[in-house]
């Protein structure tokens, strides 16, 4: 088996002849699908798109600077009604002499911390959600409530948490991946990913960052990062064509400093990133997430960020040693093996009988080893239409992967 690790996009090229002027060429009906980055990619306007990490980071760097978080008793927060509906109610915090007005997000937080449907609170006149919601606060039992405040021309509530909210600024994690990924547009092998030409099935790694392809992004309540190490190819093993197999490193981070989602730090080997940001051929998916909690600040330094930096660090060789094992460990020869190895391992008679008709169609041969059981249990995974069906599955293939490396 030929195992390269191209050190440059050119090397690459020459020592293991599978790059053209386009790309690298690719094979996606092997790994998981994942659509994630895409769902991002859809949802966020021009806005929220940003060209380079420097960008991204004085965006999320200057809202925290604007910002101040506080302790308040929530029975001394005064709810005034200064429009026709619920969404001009001010807040009137101690010690501050300017209300303030929550945001859509902090107004259904707030609601959610009392006990108060939003939904419900929405719909009505100002001056009838203000009562309602005062009554709330009034009789909170917690008491005590952290704000995050903006200044500005006009005040705003950004978010209202419990007193033992552990913050995690956006800007944080913005800030541990410039360290590795300096300004994440080709000053280090981190970068926005290319693009792949389907017409040729190959991955294109040098493509201008726009509004379009970009894949930093930031809201008024969250960031969300995708880079990949896409001039750098890994060769893991070689296709039935003779073809080498060629993966990516990449990773996708994520957090909200006002506590709408975790943070969280997803890494994995990819084949490809399609122009609506699907990630094709995923391998080794690793996923870490940190709540919010009191000590989240301390975890995010201890786990999260050299996390991160470890896996930029390391070398792939484990990846591909774990890629040439499951290749190399043959589980069934005969049609009564295969059906009983996947029969062991939960397969129902009709997903067994899947799994070997989709390798038996995609390899021309029915499968024999692990990573060939694999790569036929992730295809079938794929045409889930459900995620918990579809995780469920894909945990059975990476836990298969596992027990080969």
């Amino acid at each position: 088996m030929n195992i390269d690790v191209a050190s440059t996009a050119a090397a690459g090229a020459g020592s293991a002849g599978f790059a053209d002027e386009s790309g690298f060429k690719v094979d996606l009906s092997r790994g998981q699908r994942i659509g994630r980055v895409s769902s991002e990619w859809f949802s966020r306007p021009d806005d929220e798109r940003f060209l380079s990490l420097s960008e991204l980071f004085v965006a999320v760097r200057g809202r925290s600077e604007r910002s101040r978080t506080r302790m308040v008793e929530s029975a001394e927060i005064q709810v005034e009604a200064r429009g026709a509906n619920a969404e001009h109610l001010t807040l009137a915090l101690p010690g501050s002499d300017v209300p303030v007005a929550p945001t859509h997000w902090s107004f259904g937080q707030l609601c959610s911390l009392v006990g108060a449907p939003s939904s419900y609170l929405r719909d009505l006149p100002a001056p009838l959600a203000g009562v309602n919601l005062q009554h709330g606060l009034l009789s909170h039992r917690a008491e005590l409530i952290k704000t995050l405040e903006a200044e500005g021309d006009r005040a705003e509530l950004r978010a209202v948490t419990g007193p033992d909210y552990g913050r995690i600024w956006d800007h944080e994690l913005v800030a541990a991946v410039m360290k590795i990924a300096g300004n994440g547009t080709g000053d280090t092998r981190w970068k926005v990913p290319g693009v792949l030409d389907w017409a040729t099935m190959t991955h294109n790694p040098f493509v201008d960052v726009s509004k379009e392809t970009t894949t930093l992004y930031a809201s008024d309540r969250d960031v969300f990062l995708f880079l990949v190490d896409d001039t750098h190819p890994i060769e893991a093993g070689r296709l039935p064509n003779g073809d080498p197999d060629v993966f990516f490193r990449g990773f996708y981070c994520w957090n909200s400093e006002v506590g709408s989602k975790t943070l969280g730090i997803a890494s994995f080997y990819l084949r490809a990133v399609c122009m609506n940001r699907s990630l094709w051929g995923v391998e080794g998916f690793e996923e870490i997430s940190i709540r919010h909690s009191k000590f989240a600040a301390q975890r995010f330094a201890h786990e999260a960020t050299p996390a991160l930096t470890n896996f930029a660090r390391s070398s792939p060789a484990p990846f591909i040693a774990g890629v040439r094992a499951a290749r190399e460990r043959i589980v069934a020869r005969k049609d009564e093996e295969r059906e009983a190895f996947l029969r062991k391992r939960g397969f129902s008679k009709a997903e067994t009988a899947k799994v070997i008709a989709t390798v038996l169609n995609e390899e021309g041969r029915p499968p024999e080893s692990i990573f060939d059981f694999v790569q036929g249990i992730t295809a079938i995974a794929r045409a889930k239409p459900h995620q918990d069906a579809r995780l469920e599955i894909e945990g059975k293939a990476k836990a298969l992967l596992e027990r080969a490396a």
